[in-house]
């Protein structure tokens, strides 16, 4: 038994290109070991949002079940969005 398998693929240019680009400069090998590191980040990745998911989203909104006087409304949250915004691109002018 196989334990890899082979697959089809078609990709935008840009992103074909990104692909020959780092076969180009030795950073890789083969079009396979790109996509096998590609996959390789998403699951990684994946993982990290769901480890955020289970330890700190879910931990809030229990506390905030717990104790609904510690919630903050959607104007105020947008609110604090505007004002990150506004902060980083101010930092990004200088």
């Amino acid at each position: 038994m196989r334990s890899t398998q082979q697959f089809s693929i078609t990709l935008p240019r840009e992103m074909a290109e990104q692909i020959d680009r780092k076969i180009e400069s030795g950073t890789y090998a083969t079009v396979s070991e790109v996509v096998r590191d590609g996959i390789r980040a998403l699951l990684e990745r994946d993982a990290a949002v769901e480890k955020w998911l289970q330890q700190e989203v879910v931990r809030s909104v229990e506390e905030y079940r717990a104790d609904p006087s510690t919630g903050i409304s959607a104007d105020e949250v947008m609110q604090r969005v505007h004002e990150m915004a506004a902060g980083m691109a101010k930092a990004n002018r200088r």
